[in-house]
Order: structure tokens, then sequence, then C-alpha cells
């Protein structure tokens, strides 16, 4: 694929945490132009590319507030793709599950990924191109009966899930590709320290996973809409 995103602009929503830092790595090698929103008033200092001339930085950008998603997409010149890694993840038994807490797992994962995903399909309806979108469910999101603790988790990626199969069916014959990738444990620092004593090479690796969501954006992807790609590893 080198060079095939050579001057591309792509959204990577969460890039500046693991899987993302990864992700905007693989990008910038195939020469993309990437803009990153971020929560935050500056970068975390554990991101690798605060400074590179391709990196385009947004701080303080709340993604599920609709009003600065929206000026945040309007920002970005000749949108190509929008690639949809925030979210987060907490576990309890059921009977533990508070009303609030499902619904900041709902916002964080599901209306984080809509809203994102409807400004960059306003951007390339408007533009009348062609565009890729790639979201990140879960393995849970597929199926939730592995694991315990997981039924807020498992809704909102669910959520997401069934967002990109429907975004896919709708935007068929118009030039935008949806797709999903499933990821199972990823190895990143912050999983092999809450799970010290796992077969860490079971797990997914960030590089592994950057290569098929790269792949989903790339032009190469001519036609792959409304997949949802399982990346199990070897669990």
């Amino acid at each position: 694929m080198t060079q095939t995103l050579d001057g591309r602009h792509i959204v990577v929503t969460g890039g500046t945490g693991a899987l993302g830092g990864a992700v905007v790595g693989k990008l910038l090698g195939e020469g993309a132009i990437c803009h990153v929103p971020n929560a935050h008033a500056a970068a975390p200092g554990h991101f690798p590319y605060p400074a590179h001339e391709r990196v385009k930085l947004a701080h303080n950008v709340d993604l599920a507030d609709p009003a600065k998603v929206d000026a945040f997409y309007d920002g970005v010149p000749d949108l190509w793709a929008s690639i949809h890694l925030a979210g987060g993840f907490t576990a309890a038994p059921v009977e533990k599950i508070e009303s609030a807490s499902f619904a900041e797992m709902m916002d964080t994962n599901a209306r984080t990924t809509f809203l994102c995903c409807r400004a960059a399909i306003r951007s390339m309806l408007a533009a009348e191109t062609s565009g890729r979108i790639v979201n990140i469910t879960a393995r849970a999101g597929l199926d939730p009966r592995r694991g315990s603790g997981m039924v807020a988790y498992a809704a909102s990626k669910a959520a997401v899930a069934a967002m990109t199969l429907a975004m896919a069916e709708e935007l068929k014959g118009k030039g935008i590709l949806v797709n999903a990738v499933a990821p199972s444990t990823l190895d990143t620092p912050a999983n092999r320290a809450d799970m010290p004593n796992a077969d860490f090479a079971k797990w997914v690796s960030l590089e592994a996973a950057a290569e098929a969501i790269a792949y989903l954006v790339s032009p190469a992807n001519l036609a792959m809409s409304g997949t949802l790609v399982p990346l199990y590893g070897r669990a």
C-alpha cells in the first residue's frame, strides 16, 4: 500500500491512545495527513507525534458534544476517511450497574461513534466524494456471552456494530464504505498492567490492528463495506 494514502486527510479519534498512536504511525507511513481530536488542553506525554508536520492536533474536543464534533469536522479539508477509536471500558456485575454508569458507557462508545460518523458522512456527501469510515466495536459486541461483568460494555459495542451495518446499507452506491474492526484483548501497556498473569502472546498486537484499519481506509479497498472484521489473535 505504499503511498496509496499520500496527501489524504484522515480523522483518527482516540488517536492519542495506545491503538490510536499505532494507527496514526501506520497512516503517516503511508503518507496521510492525520487529524486527531483530543479531549484535553494538550496531548498526553506518551503520544509520539505531537510535533509531526502531518499530524493536526485539535484540543478540547468533546466527542460527545455534537456542536464540538461538527466544528472539528468542519475544519478538516477534503476528508477522505474517518477512524473512530475513542471509547472506554468498564466492567461490573449487572446487579451493580447504576443507570448513570450504563448511560456513560453508551455515551463513551456509541454516542461518540454516531456523532463522528454523522459529521464525516455529511462532509463526504457535501463534497460529493468517495470516502471510508472505520469504527471500532469489540469481540464482546459480537458475542456478549464471553466473560462476565460485560453487560454495559457489550451493549455499547453492539450498538456500534449495528450502526456500522445500518450505515453501510444506507450509503450503498454513494461511494462511502463503512466497516468496523472487532478486537479481542489488545496488547497495550494498560492491559498488561491490569492482567499481568495473562498470556500476552494470545492478544492482538497494536501493529496487526493498525494494519487492518489502514487497509479498510485505503483506496485499495474498493468494495468492502458493511463488514465487522474479527481481530481475535490466538484467543
